[in-house]
Order: C-alpha cells, then sequence, then structure tokens
C-alpha cells in the first residue's frame, strides 16, 4: 500500500500543475480511478465474494465440482474394466509360456536362454508339436486363428544375413549386412517329428554362423468369459504370438522370449442370458455427459482467460496513462489465472480419453495404453484443481502462495542442479557400466543415481561394484561419495531452503498485511467489502441473471 501512495499522490500533483485543469475534472478523475481499482478488486474476487458483491452464483464453480464426481466415476469404471483385460492379457501371456517354451522358468530366476545347436532345434520341434496338439493340452479356451474358415498356420522364419564368410580362427571374416528372412508354413492337422530334419521344412539348416534369429509367428483365438461376472459383455481376443531366438550377438547365447499383441474386438455371435446390452448404452451416455461438461467447462475457462488478457491490456494502459509507469511482467502474470490454464489442459485431455474410451466400448480400437494416460492424467489434474477450493481459506492458501511463489526460483535450481546429476550419470555409465549392472545402460544410471539420492539401496550400490580393477574400484568409491553426498548434503538442502524461505516470506506479508507487487498495492487501497453494494453495475444488476450462462463470469 506504501508504494501506492505515492504513485497516486504523484499523479494528483501531476494533475494540479496543468492550470485549466478544473477541480470537477480531478474528481471525475478519481472516480475514473477508484472505479478501475473497484473493477479489479472484483477480478480477483473468489466465486464466494463475487456473489456477496454482485448476486451471481457460482455456476463454474458448482460445475467444477460437478466434474470432480463424474470424471472420478469414469475413471474407476474404465479402471476395472482395464483391470480385467490386462489381467486377462498376462494370464494369457504366462500361458503361452509355458505351453510353448520348454521347462520355462521364472525369468526372476535368470534368463530363459540356449547354448547347443542340439538345444535350438529341440525347442523349436517343441513349439511345433505343442501348437499342432495344442487342443489336447490347454485347459482355457483357446483355438486356433482362422482366416476364411480356414485355420492359419505356424510360421518358422530365419532371420540371418545375406552372405557371410566367418573365420575366427584366421582373425578374418567377410560379410553382406543385408538382411534376408527365409520362411516355411506348418499347419494345425500336420506334426514334426524330432528326429526329422529342418532342412525339410525351412528350406535350409540354420546357419549359425550368419543367424540372427528364429522367429515363430502363431495366431491363437479366446474369449474372456469372466466380463459376464460384472455385467458386461465378453470380448473375443486375438493374439498374434512371436517366440523369438534372438542371436543377434553371437555370443554363444540365444535368448528366448515371446512377444505378445493383441486385437480386442467384438464377438460375433452372442448371447448371454438376462443380458441385452442396456449397461453399455448406460456407459455410453454418462461419457456423453461428462464430455459435454468438459466441453462447457472448457469453453467457459476460455472466456474467462481471455478476459483476463483484455484487463490486463487495460490495466497496463490506465497505470501508464495515470502514474506514467510500466506494469512489471510479474503484475501481468497476475491475470492469467493459472488454476485455468490446468483446468483446460484437464477438460481437453478428458474430452480425448472419453472419445478413445467410447471407440473402446464399442470395439471401434482397442487403444486401452493411450486412453489410460488421458484420462488419469485427467483426473489426476482435477483432482490437484481442487487446492485452488482449499485456498479460498487463509490457512490453506499459504500452502498455494507458496508453491505459486517458489516454482520460478525452484525451477532455476533443478535446472543448475540437473547439469551436475547429468554428468554423473554421464561419467558413470562409461567408467562403471562394464563393472556394475546398475550402471549398464544410461536409463539404469539415472535411476540407480535417483535413488541414492532418496537414500535407496546404497549398500547394495557399494557392494555390487565388482573389483576386478583397483583403480575402476577406487574410482567408484569416490564417485559414489561424492554424489552421495553433494547432493544429499548439499543440494537437497538448498532445494529444502528455497520453499522455506518463501514460507516464511508469504506468511510474513500475510501477517503484516503488507502487498507484495504494485497490483495489489493499487488493488489494496479499495476499502469497498463485497457485500457493501459498491460492485453492482447498472449493466450487471445485484440480482441473478435470468439466463445461467451469463452468469458464468
Amino acid at each position: 500500500m506504501e508504494d501506492s501512495e505515492p504513485l497516486l499522490a504523484a499523479w494528483s500533483d501531476q494533475r494540479r500543475t496543468n492550470g485549466h485543469v478544473t477541480w470537477s475534472a480531478h474528481t471525475l478523475e478519481s472516480k475514473a480511478v477508484e472505479d478501475f481499482r473497484r473493477r479489479l478488486k472484483y477480478f480477483f474476487m473468489n466465486p464466494c465474494e463475487k456473489y456477496r458483491a454482485r448476486g451471481r452464483k457460482p455456476w463454474k464453480l458448482m460445475l467444477q465440482i460437478l466434474k470432480i464426481a463424474i470424471i472420478t466415476v469414469q475413471l474407476v469404471s474404465f479402471g476395472l474394466s482395464n483391470e480385467m483385460m490386462v489381467t486377462f492379457k498376462d494370464e494369457n501371456l504366462m500361458t503361452f509360456r509355458h505351453l510353448f517354451l520348454k521347462e520355462y522358468k521364472d525369468p526372476r530366476l535368470g534368463s530363459y536362454a540356449l547354448y547347443t545347436k542340439a538345444d535350438v532345434y529341440d525347442h523349436i520341434y517343441y513349439v511345433i508339436n505343442r501348437y499342432t496338439s495344442l487342443q489336447n493340452l490347454t485347459v482355457g479356451n483357446l483355438a486356433y486363428g482362422s482366416v476364411d474358415g480356414e485355420p492359419t498356420p505356424l510360421s518358422v522364419c530365419q532371420v540371418l544375413y545375406r552372405n557371410s564368410s566367418i573365420d575366427p580362427g584366421n582373425d578374418s571374416f567377410d560379410i553382406d549386412p543385408h538382411v534376408e528372412t527365409d520362411c516355411v508354413s506348418i499347419y494345425p492337422e500336420q506334426s514334426l517329428d524330432n528326429s526329422s530334419s529342418l532342412a525339410a521344412h525351412v528350406n535350409s539348416s540354420l546357419d549359425f554362423k550368419r543367424l540372427l534369429s528364429v522367429n515363430i509367428y502363431l495366431n491363437l483365438k479366446t474369449i474372456n468369459l469372466q466380463t459376464v461376472r460384472h455385467h458386461e459383455l465378453p470380448d473375443c481376443y486375438d493374439f498374434h504370438i512371436t517366440i523369438v531366438f534372438d542371436n543377434r550377438a553371437h555370443s554363444g547365447e540365444i535368448k528366448v522370449h515371446i512377444e505378445n499383441d493383441v486385437r480386442i474386438y467384438e464377438c460375433r455371435d452372442w448371447n448371454v442370458e438376462g443380458t441385452s446390452g442396456k449397461n453399455d448404452y448406460l456407459l455410453l451416455v454418462f461419457d456423453s455427459v461428462v464430455i459435454l461438461a468438459c466441453l462447457t467447462s472448457l469453453v467457459l475457462c476460455t472466456r474467462s482467460v481471455i478476459r483476463g488478457i483484455h484487463l490486463q491490456s487495460d490495466f497496463s494502459v490506465f497505470f501508464h496513462a495515470h502514474y506514467n509507469k510500466v506494469v512489471s511482467w510479474t503484475d501481468r502474470m497476475e491475470f492469467v489465472n493459472g488454476w485455468y490454464i490446468l483446468i483446460i489442459v484437464s477438460d481437453t485431455l478428458t474430452v480425448a480419453g472419453s472419445v478413445l474410451k467410447i471407440g473402446i466400448q464399442t470395439k471401434f480400437q482397442t487403444n486401452y495404453d493411450v486412453c489410460s494416460i488421458l484420462l488419469g492424467t485427467a483426473t489426476m489434474l482435477v483432482w490437484v484443481g481442487v487446492i485452488r477450493y482449499l485456498g479460498f481459506f487463509k490457512k490453506y492458501n499459504v500452502l498455494i502462495l507458496t508453491l505459486r511463489a517458489a516454482v520460478p526460483n525452484v525451477f532455476r535450481f533443478c535446472c543448475c542442479a540437473t547439469m551436475i546429476y547429468l554428468g554423473y550419470s554421464f561419467c558413470g555409465w562409461i567408467v562403471l557400466g562394464p563393472y556394475h549392472d546398475k550402471f549398464r545402460t544410461f536409463d539404469k544410471v539415472t535411476e540407480c543415481l535417483f535413488s541414492l539420492v532418496n537414500g535407496d539401496d546404497m549398500y547394495a550400490t557399494f557392494l555390487k561394484m565388482r573389483a576386478k580393477s583397483y583403480m575402476v574400484w577406487l574410482f567408484s568409491r569416490l564417485y559414489l561419495y561424492s554424489f552421495i553426498s553433494l547432493f544429499i548434503y548439499m543440494v537437497l538442502s538448498l532445494f529444502i531452503a528455497l520453499i522455506t524461505d518463501t514460507y516464511e516470506t508469504i506468511k510474513h506479508h500475510q501477517h503484516e498485511k503488507e502487498p507484495v507487487s504494485q497490483l495489489q498495492a493499487f488493488i489494496a487501497e479499495c476499502r469497498d467489502q463485497p457485500d457493501s453494494g459498491r460492485y453492482v453495475t447498472d449493466d450487471d444488476p445485484s440480482t441473478c441473471c435470468l439466463s445461467p450462462c451469463g452468469c458464468f463470469g
């Protein structure tokens, strides 16, 4: 307030120096200043204060509360359906591993790999025989995929370099890096004896010196019946399975793993007793209501942001005309409500996610992952936005003001800390990677260092460092000790100090009731309370609007 009084006094003196300006003109100017100050104060009021000032019901606030409820219900509904789908896919993938991988064991006990030619042939034969006799083996509702009523074959493809001549004994090689693929198809009614030659089926025996991988492709179908218990229509699943014998490293170890690509679609001929698809129809109606509510919120919040930008422009012109001063960037940003930006982003994500959800329910597409990301992020932002409403209470408002004020300093601090963090990450990757599993790849390095910053798994990281080289072992100790000391005792302490200092500053200003900017000092001179009736204008009567759309501001 002390900063604004000299501005107003200087403006008054400047106006008095003009001899031709009358006292009535000065009075009119003072009224214009007060009206604009009152206009600014009304703009920064919360919905409850605006209701007391002009009688406008907080429709936008009520809409946001409604959105929190319906978006949460929508996410829970989608989450339960997604959970059943993911569980069904994972269980089927585990089934395929046990059906088609010979002597399959838990991958936590070690990678599934082969080391001899006989083992490779034996496992390929095993996959083919298990596929051809699948109906006599499985306890699930698995069936062969079909095209035009005919079962799809199993395909065995070997991927290899086009030509190569490798002689490790003479340290020589001649290789053509171009890759070619050779495939053979085997139908379910056929069988393959372990004693037969693979050349009869693949057209040539495996050349391990130039072999990159052997890929076995098969297609299976099933129906997810567990959704019936949740009053949902079962979906049909089409599994495109690839069993990969990976020999790209040519290290003497051929790793074996299964890849599973799933297509979910609506079954062609279904009948569930007592079910008519009514639940699916209600879900579509509910999703449509969510989309309508979010579009309404999106339009209203966009309009509020535009109004704030226009008022910012008016304030800049007004402040320059009356005080001959330029409005600071900080004061300009006060007019851009970050909560409205968050709501706009949330509404956009919700609308996109709801459209994808409708597509999933109607079986037009099955991109569960993208839909989950959109709806999950939107719901997170919606619940984060609840903090805004808690900020209407003074005690909770301290947290919001602290976070908002600390963000610029924290961002600059994090940029500096990230440079040090990346330096340590690159150094650890290149030096310790060959000797430590946690530093083998760059992404593992960043995850390991972040865990160390949070005090996780410290001793295990020290212990697993293999002492094959005394110099590298000594370097690892200096590296880990310096990183842990620097980030835990200095970086984190400074990070906390930044937030604590901001909190103390905000708390001091609130306790002393001191404005912290020229904009707040200018508005603080307006002593009119919301319930004084001074905020009612001819264009905006104190009675509530008859049209709800006119009361959303």
